[in-house]
This record gives structure tokens, sequence and C-alpha cells, in this order.
């Protein structure tokens, strides 16, 4: 895996889904030091499509000048080998140039390989073999058929699909667009997955053994999942652990107690908002005062009490509802 190659993946615009994953995959099998040359069968369990749609993202990514591919076979037993693929971003890369078949549409790519190309392949930097079979032009770069004695579309293990024979039409197209979404899910979690490991310190092309592997991809997810973190308070609490934790944790069980805590103070966060707002108005009515009432109280205790604070129609309530008697009133010089 290579960190800049995948990088130089997800930068590419104006491609279809699944095409920039398939360049996303073919980047993440790229080796600095021995290039990139997976097998179809790889490269298809990687994207989850079939091998024949594989080549028309292929050839896509070859028609726009991101990729160019290499045939090779072995020179002693003169079989296939795996395609060797040469990025965009390879130094020395120049773009295929792709001459179609006249009447089939099966064509050929004149490439000007390097010299460690042009040795695994032979000394010719033109690839010479049998022509198309149904036409008799060219060479068809993606099927099986230039290195065998059957050749190509006919051939079961040809890589690619003759859509004269594709008796499939319609009806896949809602299974397709599912695959599509699937691999897209996939992608955005590879990238979630990368923001973690770099807020955890480690390095991306030399992960240690126990961040790698779906094992660990799958406790990832379970935080998800099971404590109900979202991707940004996953990352957020992997920063946090650095704190107390220097150093990278020994994988993803080792930071399961911080994602525990992330997810208590998630739930003890949203608890105090639900009793926040639950909370009623203050009312700011003021409570009304029987007066009558509130001045007997007075008058009948030892409180100073002005005279000229109970009128005649505060007295009279209070003499008429007998909550003070005459003598008291006198007493307290209210006539």
């Amino acid at each position: 895996m290579s960190h800049d190659a995948t990088n130089w993946a997800i930068k590419q615009r104006g491609l279809k889904p699944t095409t920039k994953i398939v360049l996303w995959h073919l980047c993440d099998r790229f080796n600095p030091d021995y290039g990139c040359f997976p097998s179809q069968a790889r490269l298809a369990h990687d994207c989850e499509i079939s091998r024949s749609t594989l080549n028309d993202h292929i050839g896509q990514l070859e028609t726009v000048g991101l990729l160019r591919r290499v045939p090779r076979i072995d020179p002693v037993t003169k079989r296939q080998l795996p395609t060797r693929y040469i990025l965009g971003f390879e130094p020395g890369f120049t773009p295929a140039d792709v001459v179609p078949c006249p009447e089939t549409g099966h064509g050929f790519a004149s490439i000007d390989h390097n010299a460690e190309t042009a040795a695994e392949i032979g000394s010719d930097t033109r690839i010479s073999v049998e022509p198309c079979p149904e036409s008799g032009h060219g060479i068809d770069p993606k099927a099986v058929s230039g290195f065998c004695p059957e050749p190509c579309p006919e051939n079961d293990q040809s890589r690619v699909r003759n859509p004269d024979t594709n008796l499939v039409r319609e009806p896949l197209s809602k299974p397709v667009k599912e695959e599509e979404d699937a691999a897209a899910r996939d992608f955005e979690f590879d990238q979630f997955f990368a923001d973690l490991i770099l807020a955890l310190g480690l390095d991306p092309a030399a992960l240690p053994g126990w961040w790698q592997g779906t094992p660990a991809r799958l406790h990832v997810q379970r935080w998800r999942s099971e404590l109900g973190l979202t991707e940004a308070e996953i990352v957020d609490a992997a920063k946090d652990s650095r704190k107390d934790h220097p150093d990278p944790p020994d994988g993803p069980k080792a930071l399961d107690r911080a994602m525990q805590r992330a997810a208590q103070r998630k739930t003890d966060d949203a608890g105090r908002k639900r009793r926040k707002g639950k909370a009623g108005p203050v009312s700011t009515a003021k409570p009304i005062v029987d007066l009558p009432v509130f001045y007997a109280e007075i008058i009948n205790s030892d409180r100073y009490l002005p005279v000229s604070a109970i009128n005649n129609t505060v007295r009279d309530a209070m003499l008429g509802r007998g909550l003070v008697t005459a003598e008291r009133l006198r007493m307290r010089g209210i006539r």
C-alpha cells in the first residue's frame, strides 16, 4: 500500500464512483519499489464487481490517461502473467495510444515501455501477438487471448466481455446500483479508517499487524454500531487518548475504554439537554395580595404600622370580615 498513491487517486475528479473506486484499489496495490500488478481476480474481489465490469472501468481510466496497461508473459512458459498497471503519477508516465480495430472495436496500445518493463516482456517495445480473431486487425490488450492458442472473447478465461453474448440487459440495473452503493460505502469507510490511523500517530504505509486486516476494521465498526459514536466522535476520542498515552495503541482493543468514556459523555450530555428542556418557564406575574388580611396581621401584631397606611375602605373591610376588633384599631391609633 502506498499512501501517496491512494491520495493521488482520491484527488482525481470527474470520474464515476465505481471508476474511482477501481483507481483507488489499483493505487492501494501499488508498491513504490516494484510497481502495480494485481491479478484481475484480486481487483474484482477488492472492488466487488465482475471482471468484465472491472475491465470496462479500467478501459475508461486508460482512455482518460490515468493509467497504462502493460501485458506480461512468462518468457519460459509463455503463460499470461498479471498485467502491470503504470499509474499516472509514476515518473515518465505517458498515456497509451489506443488504435481500435475498424470492424469490431478490438484494438491495441502502442506502449513505450521503460527498460525494466521491456526486459520483462521482451526487447521489442511493441507487443507482437496474434491478430483479432474476427477481422484480423490489431490485438485485444485486455483479453487473455493475446497469449493463448484459443483467442479472445469466446474464451471462457478471457478478461473481456463480448457484448453480443451478454444476454442479461435491463434487469441488472438495480443490482449494479446496489453493488456500486456498497462499494462507495466501503470507500468512505476506508477514508474514515485512514483518518483514524493518522489521528493515532500511525504510519499508514507501515501499519502494525494488529491494525491490519478485516478484524481491526470490524472492531472499529462496532464503536459505531454498539456505542452509537459517529466517525467524527471516534476520531476526536482517538486524538484525546494521545494526551494520556503518547505512544500509539496496540490495536483497536486498546482504545475500547476511551471509546466507552466518549459514549458515556455523549449520553450524559444528551440527558442534561433533555432535563433542561423540560424545565417550565419562570412565572413573572406578581401574586395577588389580600390587603385587609395583610394589614390585619400587622395590626394584631406588635410590628410598626403608620396610621396613614390604613384608609377607610381597608378599615371597614377588616371590621366587616372580623379580622380585627374596633378596640385593637383604637389601640393602634386607627379611627
